[in-house]
């Protein structure tokens, strides 16, 4: 065997004993040392970890209450006769203690409570002066707020700035304080129905500073003339059982989202020509008012109820002006009884109207009868399309 040869042989056992070499090294992770430990990688933390998520709760609840296993985040302590509030262990949510007899609130209940997000306290005996002025500040979580049905003559404040619905019906408030609203950004539902609102109680920008207030109903109470400085947020009014008289000209310029407005049982005589031109109205209530002059309704309105008023004619060529085949009018309903209407309804309504599908004209009243009493009302017949078409 030639010398070159056997150094050929040796430099290849050399190169496989290498190759093994390098395939054992591949499982090796670290070089085990007895004076050092293995390096673990950095973590890089993006956010804080949520400690409340990891707390386990015991879930306890009051003993005059009921906590519901299948969701003990609920504390039920309505109609048991309760004149106070039990403690709220702190991880109830939901607190429904309606229909009680409690007079007075205090901050001790809810000093634990800090994951309150609504509070049922209608249908109790609440009063003014025995409500702690921050007991509701103090819950910052706290979305909905339900009062209504209490003996309440003034709006609880401060309220928590994260408050979305605030219920206050049926009971003796005549007035907004500012202070009681302007940190309520972020309501969107005010239901102040059935108190002793009157125009001076609102007088102001009590309102423009909800910014994201979508319905305020103030339905029952004693305004002569229409809330002033509602935010450009609001689609829903509700003003039905007041003492209003006339709608300013204009009036809706700021209001341009509104989808609803309910007036029936006010004093209104007559509004201006296009007060309801709006480009998103969908329902309009103006029954049991003291209209009788015809007025432009927008294309988008579905429904109008004009029902006990002092209409003698219906002129719905002022109401529609002008057809658009390509986008027709949406209104599907009218509601025309007890009027002063004679003869039938133009049927040009149902060309302008194409949408249409329901009129209750029903009984009509004389000149000298009043509307005091009910009238039955039925739907008239609708013209045939050979009618129509000429």
């Amino acid at each position: 065997m030639t010398s070159s040869r056997i150094l050929k042989i040796l430099c290849l056992h050399l190169l496989s004993g290498a190759l093994v070499l390098s395939q054992e090294l591949d499982y090796i992770d670290y070089d085990i040392d007895d004076n050092s430990s293995p390096k673990v990688p950095r973590q890089s933390v993006t956010q804080q970890p949520d400690y409340d998520a990891q707390i386990m709760y015991s879930y306890e609840c009051a003993s005059e209450c009921f906590c519901p296993s299948s969701y003990p985040f609920a504390m039920y302590c309505d109609h048991r006769k309760l004149k106070a509030i039990p403690n709220i262990p702190r991880h109830v949510r939901h607190l429904y203690i309606q229909h009680n007899d409690i007079e007075k609130i205090t901050s001790k209940p809810f000093i634990n409570a800090t994951s309150l997000r609504e509070i049922n306290l209608s249908y109790n005996k609440l009063q003014s002066s025995k409500v702690d002025k921050d007991v509701f500040s103090i819950l910052k979580k706290l979305i909905q707020l339900h009062l209504e049905h209490n003996n309440l003559e003034d709006v609880p404040s401060p309220l928590p700035k994260a408050l979305k619905r605030l219920n206050l019906g049926f009971n003796k408030i005549s007035k907004i304080p500012a202070e009681a609203t302007q940190e309520l950004t972020k309501l969107t539902v005010l239901d102040l129905c059935s108190n002793r609102l009157t125009d001076a109680g609102i007088k102001g920008k009590i309102l423009s500073g909800m910014k994201s207030l979508m319905q305020i109903n103030m339905c029952n109470n004693k305004l002569k003339s229409m809330p002033t400085d509602l935010p450009e947020s609001i689609q829903q009014i509700s003003l039905e059982n007041n003492l209003i008289s006339t709608i300013p000209e204009g009036y809706f310029k700021k209001t341009p989202n509104l989808l609803s407005l309910r007036m029936s049982h006010n004093k209104l005589k007559s509004v201006a020509y296009i007060a309801f031109n709006l480009s998103k109205l969908m329902e309009l209530h103006l029954g049991h008012n003291q209209l009788s002059k015809p007025f432009f309704v927008p294309r988008t309105l579905e429904h109008l109820y004009l029902n006990h008023n002092d209409f003698k004619d219906l002129n719905i060529s002022l109401m529609c002006p002008s057809l658009d085949l390509g986008n027709p009018n949406m209104l599907t309903f009218i509601r025309l009884d007890n009027n002063k209407l004679r003869g039938p309804l133009d049927y040009y309504a149902y060309r302008c109207f194409p949408r249409l599908m329901m009129i209750f004209y029903g009984n009509q009243r004389k000149d000298d009868e009043d509307d005091s009493e009910p009238q039955k009302y039925e739907k008239p017949k609708r013209p045939g399309a050979t009618r129509l078409s000429t």
